[in-house]
């Protein structure tokens, strides 16, 4: 019992130290880059193809240390959406959301163009000749189908690692589903977006009317997106909130987006889990039902070494990346 009131109050003194005197610390709370030489670590490690996770429309790599990279990978046929990735993303993501090792992913598309949206040509038999006797089985199919593929970028969401989409080229269609599923959207100067499902006689059913007005936090400027088609450039996405930086081309955006996720990987997992989880919580709820969720969650998750190594850390003016986290 007294050993365990004295690392009680070990644990107050560091966090008064913490909140009171940020200045005596040197600490800077706002979200910063990284250092030169942090920087140039990223740089220099070469990808490897992450164990486990082997797919035709998909590659894996480990980035760096607790970061991979997903990339859309079929840049012949422009990244197009076969059947093979609708079923690919969801077995990807969910290995990542029980990857103890994994504390951030970036995925980018290979090529020339992020994704160029669904494969008309391969998944033109599950769209326009569905199974059924009569119309109300072949509804039943339809509806499985349509729920199967909305989990495709789902997933991504339920993950708890947080996911930066690194967007060049063109983003179309099932793209915007895509990216608008991600934590972090970062796009080059010459990306587009475009929300293409009413050219092909349909309303996109798989993301898009559902997250974009959220993300965007403007009713009238989806609308106009959804009902024309038309194309947002890499400024306007900017400018509306799509997107959160810009970048010149598509390997600058790169740096940046692995130097974001090496920036988050040193961070707790079980904060920044936590963070992501009660965020998404919370916009789906009112501020008191978030609240109370918060109160549950942090009664638990307050009783983490993480705290007392992060806090020991800030007082001894160490960087968060010489602190050793266990895996989560």
């Amino acid at each position: 019992m007294a050993a365990a009131m004295a690392v009680s109050h070990r644990l107050r003194d560091l966090l008064m130290w913490r909140l009171t005197a940020p200045t005596h610390l040197g600490l800077n709370l706002s979200l910063r880059p990284m250092s030169a030489s942090a920087q140039n670590e990223v740089s220099r490690a070469a990808p490897s193809e992450a164990p486990d996770h082997k797919y035709e429309s998909l590659r894996v790599t480990a980035a760096q240390k607790h970061v991979l990279h997903v990339q859309l990978n079929r840049p012949e046929k422009r990244n197009a959406m076969n059947k093979a990735f609708w079923r690919e993303m969801v077995e990807c993501f969910n290995k990542i959301a029980e990857d103890p090792d994994c504390r951030a992913v970036v995925i980018s598309g290979a090529g020339k163009t992020f994704t160029a949206g669904i494969d008309l040509m391969d998944m033109a038999s599950d769209l326009l000749q569905p199974q059924g006797d009569d119309a109300s089985r072949i509804s039943w199919y339809l509806r499985g189908l349509i729920a199967k593929y909305q989990e495709t970028f789902s997933v991504i969401e339920k993950c708890p690692k947080p996911v930066i989409a690194a967007i060049h080229g063109g983003c179309i269609g099932g793209g915007v589903d895509l990216i608008t599923a991600c934590d972090i959207r970062y796009c080059a100067q010459d990306a587009f977006f475009q929300v293409k499902e009413v050219d092909i006689g349909l309303a996109a059913d798989v993301g898009t009317l559902q997250r974009l007005p959220r993300v965007i936090g403007n009713q009238s400027l989806v609308n106009e997106l959804a009902f024309t088609a038309r194309k947002m450039m890499a400024d306007e996405a900017l400018d509306s909130g799509l997107v959160s930086r810009m970048f010149p081309d598509k390997e600058v955006m790169l740096d940046a987006a692995f130097t974001l996720a090496a920036e988050i990987s040193t961070k707790s997992p079980v904060a920044v889990q936590g963070t992501k989880i009660n965020l998404l919580y919370s916009r789906d709820h009112s501020v008191a039902e978030g609240l109370n969720y918060m109160t549950s969650w942090n009664m638990s998750m307050l009783q983490t070494q993480d705290i007392v190594k992060s806090v020991q850390a800030a007082m001894e003016k160490k960087e968060l990346k010489s602190v050793t986290f266990s895996k989560l």
